[in-house]
Protein backbone atom coordinates (compact mmCIF):
# COMPACT_ATOMS: atom_id res chain seq x y z
CA UNK A 1 0.00 0.00 0.00
CA UNK A 2 2.88 2.24 0.89
CA UNK A 3 4.34 1.67 -2.12
CA UNK A 4 1.71 2.52 -3.96
CA UNK A 5 0.98 5.56 -2.39
CA UNK A 6 4.98 6.63 -2.84
CA UNK A 7 4.57 5.75 -6.41
CA UNK A 8 1.29 7.44 -7.23
CA UNK A 9 2.99 10.48 -5.93
CA UNK A 10 5.83 10.05 -7.72
CA UNK A 11 3.65 10.23 -10.68
CA UNK A 12 2.02 13.10 -9.72
CA UNK A 13 5.34 15.16 -9.29
CA UNK A 14 6.64 14.38 -12.49
CA UNK A 15 3.39 15.24 -14.32
CA UNK A 16 3.34 18.32 -12.62
CA UNK A 17 7.04 19.47 -13.35
CA UNK A 18 6.63 18.34 -17.18
CA UNK A 19 3.56 20.54 -17.42
CA UNK A 20 4.15 23.93 -18.89
CA UNK A 21 2.86 26.71 -16.38
CA UNK A 22 2.12 28.87 -19.71
CA UNK A 23 3.56 31.50 -21.70
CA UNK A 24 6.56 32.92 -20.75
CA UNK A 25 6.71 36.69 -20.43
CA UNK A 26 8.71 36.94 -23.65
CA UNK A 27 6.26 34.65 -25.39
CA UNK A 28 3.56 37.28 -23.77
CA UNK A 29 5.88 40.33 -25.37
CA UNK A 30 5.59 39.31 -28.60
CA UNK A 31 1.87 38.11 -28.87
CA UNK A 32 1.00 41.61 -27.31
CA UNK A 33 3.76 43.80 -29.28
CA UNK A 34 2.37 42.11 -32.67
CA UNK A 35 -1.51 43.56 -32.15
CA UNK A 36 -0.30 47.14 -31.00
CA UNK A 37 -0.11 50.30 -33.12
CA UNK A 38 1.88 53.38 -33.91
CA UNK A 39 3.77 54.58 -30.72
CA UNK A 40 2.33 52.08 -28.19
CA UNK A 41 4.65 49.75 -26.87
CA UNK A 42 4.21 46.81 -24.19
CA UNK A 43 6.66 45.25 -21.37
CA UNK A 44 5.93 42.02 -19.68
CA UNK A 45 7.03 40.96 -16.19
CA UNK A 46 5.64 37.98 -14.01
CA UNK A 47 2.37 38.17 -16.96
CA UNK A 48 1.74 41.55 -16.29
CA UNK A 49 1.91 43.90 -19.29
CA UNK A 50 2.36 47.31 -18.97
CA UNK A 51 1.64 50.14 -22.21
CA UNK A 52 3.26 52.65 -23.05
CA UNK A 53 3.31 55.63 -25.78
CA UNK A 54 1.08 57.98 -27.36
CA UNK A 55 -1.96 57.29 -29.09
CA UNK A 56 -4.13 59.74 -31.32
CA UNK A 57 -7.36 59.49 -29.63
CA UNK A 58 -9.28 57.25 -26.40
CA UNK A 59 -10.51 54.44 -29.05
CA UNK A 60 -6.94 53.97 -29.86
CA UNK A 61 -5.76 53.82 -26.45
CA UNK A 62 -8.56 51.16 -24.79
CA UNK A 63 -8.18 48.62 -28.21
CA UNK A 64 -4.30 48.74 -26.86
CA UNK A 65 -5.56 47.83 -23.70
CA UNK A 66 -7.87 45.34 -24.89
CA UNK A 67 -5.58 43.43 -27.19
CA UNK A 68 -3.14 42.94 -24.49
CA UNK A 69 -5.93 41.75 -21.65
CA UNK A 70 -6.87 38.79 -24.89
CA UNK A 71 -3.58 37.82 -24.91
CA UNK A 72 -2.91 34.22 -23.30
CA UNK A 73 -1.22 34.35 -20.46
CA UNK A 74 -1.81 37.71 -19.09
CA UNK A 75 -2.62 38.40 -15.49
CA UNK A 76 -3.25 41.98 -15.60
CA UNK A 77 -2.70 45.32 -17.42
CA UNK A 78 -1.05 48.64 -16.52
CA UNK A 79 -2.03 50.96 -19.05
CA UNK A 80 0.54 54.24 -19.06
CA UNK A 81 -0.62 55.16 -22.69
CA UNK A 82 -1.34 59.43 -23.05
CA UNK A 83 -3.92 60.63 -25.40
CA UNK A 84 -2.28 63.12 -27.45
CA UNK A 85 -3.89 66.46 -27.76
CA UNK A 86 -5.64 67.14 -30.96
CA UNK A 87 -4.41 69.52 -33.65
CA UNK A 88 -5.59 73.18 -33.15
CA UNK A 89 -8.85 73.57 -35.42
CA UNK A 90 -7.84 75.48 -38.26
CA UNK A 91 -9.72 79.18 -37.86
CA UNK A 92 -11.40 80.22 -40.58
CA UNK A 93 -12.23 84.19 -40.44
CA UNK A 94 -14.74 85.74 -41.94
CA UNK A 95 -12.67 86.96 -44.64
CA UNK A 96 -11.36 83.43 -45.58
CA UNK A 97 -14.95 82.51 -45.91
CA UNK A 98 -16.08 85.77 -48.06
CA UNK A 99 -12.71 85.84 -50.01
CA UNK A 100 -13.58 81.55 -51.18
CA UNK A 101 -17.35 83.02 -51.93
CA UNK A 102 -16.28 85.78 -53.79
CA UNK A 103 -13.42 84.06 -55.76
CA UNK A 104 -16.16 81.21 -56.72
CA UNK A 105 -18.23 83.60 -58.21
CA UNK A 106 -15.68 86.05 -60.04
CA UNK A 107 -14.69 82.59 -61.91
CA UNK A 108 -17.02 82.67 -64.44
CA UNK A 109 -15.58 86.46 -65.38
CA UNK A 110 -12.69 85.59 -66.95
CA UNK A 111 -11.65 89.47 -67.42
CA UNK A 112 -12.34 90.34 -64.01
CA UNK A 113 -10.25 90.10 -60.55
CA UNK A 114 -11.46 90.65 -56.92
CA UNK A 115 -9.21 90.89 -53.77
CA UNK A 116 -10.91 90.92 -49.87
CA UNK A 117 -9.31 93.25 -47.62
CA UNK A 118 -10.92 93.08 -44.00
CA UNK A 119 -14.09 92.63 -45.53
CA UNK A 120 -13.65 94.88 -48.34
CA UNK A 121 -14.20 93.33 -51.93
CA UNK A 122 -12.52 95.16 -54.61
CA UNK A 123 -13.25 94.23 -58.23
CA UNK A 124 -10.70 95.22 -60.90
CA UNK A 125 -10.24 94.05 -64.63
CA UNK A 126 -12.94 95.01 -67.47
CA UNK A 127 -16.65 93.34 -67.52
CA UNK A 128 -19.44 94.19 -70.53
CA UNK A 129 -21.84 96.33 -69.49
CA UNK A 130 -24.53 93.66 -69.58
CA UNK A 131 -22.57 91.49 -66.80
CA UNK A 132 -22.15 94.26 -64.41
CA UNK A 133 -25.86 94.85 -62.54
CA UNK A 134 -25.63 90.90 -62.31
CA UNK A 135 -22.10 90.45 -60.65
CA UNK A 136 -22.17 93.89 -58.23
CA UNK A 137 -25.62 92.19 -56.67
CA UNK A 138 -24.23 89.32 -56.41
CA UNK A 139 -21.12 90.10 -54.79
CA UNK A 140 -23.32 92.25 -52.11
CA UNK A 141 -25.45 89.18 -51.45
CA UNK A 142 -22.18 87.46 -49.88
CA UNK A 143 -22.39 91.21 -47.47
CA UNK A 144 -19.11 91.96 -47.80
CA UNK A 145 -18.36 95.55 -45.70
CA UNK A 146 -17.86 97.42 -48.70
CA UNK A 147 -17.55 96.66 -52.67
CA UNK A 148 -14.50 98.93 -54.51
CA UNK A 149 -15.75 98.81 -57.86
CA UNK A 150 -12.57 99.60 -60.23
CA UNK A 151 -13.79 97.62 -63.08
CA UNK A 152 -13.46 99.32 -66.63
CA UNK A 153 -16.51 98.71 -68.85
CA UNK A 154 -16.25 97.65 -72.48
Amino acid sequence: MQQLLKLTLLFLLSAAVSCKSGPTDEQINQEVSSTLTGGVTASVKDGVVTLSGTCPDEPCKSSSETSAKNAKGVKSVVNNIVVSAPPPPVEMTQTDSLKKSVDALVASYKTVQATVDNGVVTLTGEIKRSQLTTLMQSVNELKPKKVENKLVIK
